[in-house]
């Protein structure tokens, strides 16, 4: 016979935090966010490999998370996991591409040659709003440097038509470069002693590798929660599947990923115990997570069979339909709170604690609050992250409204068969996601220091400075219908409606 479960499963939207008792520490600059992603032993004191500086990564989606949406969640202090339904090479180079971004040097996109001519400069400068122009060999961001042109070198209205840049420019005998291999410090401090706004970074044979802007100095400020491994690179995830990981993982591997994540609708399956032991096998120092599972069972087969981080959740997705479509899944919150305590029996047991990740369910900033509170040590997210500029897909204006597009691994447009595998055809039998659209949110920075600060701020209240301490002390009460009403506006007219997220 089968069993039933006595009790509804749960959503996020069905709970509330009960405040606790804020003492005169618990304000906001006290707070921590940091977390663990990776299992270690806990209880013989040890530290986890791999930690972040917030709660947040983002979903293995090819509408989501490429390597410009990575670069720029690891300077929040979050990571990324790069979508795998793609080549290996070309996932590999995007990893790549992440590791060999360095926090204030910037590979120039606006370059131009000597013989080309300064109304080809204006158009340059439209086209990337740059004022700043390398001016190289062969017009390349890494040819041999010949100087530099900005819009303050020439005056459009007294120039001829054909006027070269080679006579405009400062010539490389001029500039103050910097060689390669200098550290971020050492190049800031050349730009302020020769009070100069740029430092081009050059190699042993003159070409340019790089370039360092003084108005950057006070942007690195901007991001005090960079995630950064021991070699001062951006931490970087990617999503590997149950098929071809055996060659997907050494290119990943090679390329440098901190971290890799077996991306599957439903993770409790013989594929994801053979593939965490064949590459824990292989590569011992690989950092695999697994997933996603919705209760204790599952959890326990991916923790024996050596997941390093565990993810929870079965079609929650605001893409996902496959619970309509194959009716399997839980409420997201449910699923957290099983998951989570069958996470502190496991450790209990062996001192081993491995982080879960409550990944959809998600629709606004106090749900993220709710999982960790439920237990969770971080999110995954999708349509948050595909909301704004870095990520990958296209910026569109319907109905006068701006929109990013939005698909799921599981829809026609992205057909991740992999993702959805059972061990038949190589091929996606019926749709589990959609394609879609989500309102256009702006720059990551902004919505994530905002998400971030509701999250801090809420912790506050539940007299809470760091996200263990939120677990141990939150009080979470089940609402009613009739109560999440009374929660929003109600019996007034609203004079101005405000985003909510």
């Amino acid at each position: 016979m089968a069993y039933y479960y006595e009790e509804p499963s749960h959503t996020f939207a069905e709970y509330l935090l009960i405040p606790g008792y804020t003492s005169e520490d618990c304000i906001p600059d006290n707070v921590s966010l940091k977390t663990p992603v990776v299992r270690y032993n806990k209880k013989a004191g040890e530290q986890p490999a791999l930690t972040m500086n917030i709660p947040m990564v983002s979903a293995v989606m090819q509408s989501v998370s490429d390597d410009r949406l990575a670069i720029a969640l690891a300077k929040e202090g979050g990571i990324s996991f790069i979508f795998g339904s793609q080549t290996i090479e070309n996932q590999a180079a995007m990893v790549a591409r992440v590791k060999a971004y360095k926090a204030g040097f910037v590979t120039s996109d606006s370059n131009i040659r000597p013989d080309q001519t300064i109304p080809e400069v204006v158009e340059l400068i439209k086209a990337t709003g740059h004022s700043t122009i390398a001016v190289t060999s062969d017009g390349t961001a890494h040819g041999k440097l010949e100087g530099i042109i900005t819009e303050r070198d020439y005056r459009i209205n007294h120039v001829s038509p054909d006027a070269k840049v080679s006579e405009y420019m400062t010539p490389f005998s001029k500039l103050v470069t910097g060689k390669d291999g200098i550290s971020l410090s050492e190049a800031n401090e050349l730009i302020w002693t020769h009070k100069v706004n740029q430092l081009p970074i050059i190699d042993d044979k003159g070409n340019l590798v790089s370039m360092v802007f003084r108005k950057d100095f006070d942007n690195h400020q901007v991001y005090p929660n960079e995630n950064l491994d021991s070699q001062h690179r951006y931490i970087v995830g990617a999503g590997i599947n149950t098929r071809d990981y055996m060659d997907r993982v050494p290119a990943l591997l090679d390329a440098g990923v901190d971290v890799l994540c077996l991306d599957s609708s439903e993770g409790y399956s013989c594929w994801q115990g053979k593939a965490l032991h064949d590459i824990h096998e292989k590569w011992p120092n690989a950092k695999v997570g697994a997933g996603n599972v919705v209760d204790r069972e599952g959890f326990m087969y991916l923790a024996e069979q050596g997941a390093d981080f565990i993810k929870i959740g079965i079609g929650g997705g605001s893409i996902c339909i496959t619970r309509e479509t194959k009716g399997i899944g839980r409420g997201q919150a449910t699923a957290t709170i099983e998951v989570a305590k069958a996470r502190d029996e496991y450790y209990a047991k062996t001192g081993i604690y491995i982080p879960i990740c409550s990944d959809g369910g998600v629709v606004h900033d106090y749900h993220i609050t709710l999982a960790l509170a439920m237990g969770a040590d971080f999110v995954m997210q999708g349509r948050y992250f595909a909301r704004f500029d870095e990520s990958p897909t296209a910026k569109l204006n319907i109905n006068g409204s701006y929109v990013k597009e939005y698909w799921g691994e599981g829809s026609n447009r992205a057909r991740n068969w992999q993702r959805y595998d059972l061990g038949g055809k190589k091929t996606l039998s019926f749709e589990e996601g959609v394609d879609s659209y989500v309102p256009y949110a702006g720059h990551l920075h902004d919505g994530v220091a905002l998400t971030t600060s509701k999250i801090i701020h809420t912790m506050c209240n539940c007299g809470a400075l760091s996200i263990p301490e939120l677990q141990e002390k939150a009080k979470i009460t089940l609402v009613s219908q009739t109560t999440i009403s009374e929660g929003s506006a109600h019996d007034v007219t609203v004079r101005n409606t405000s985003i909510r997220s």
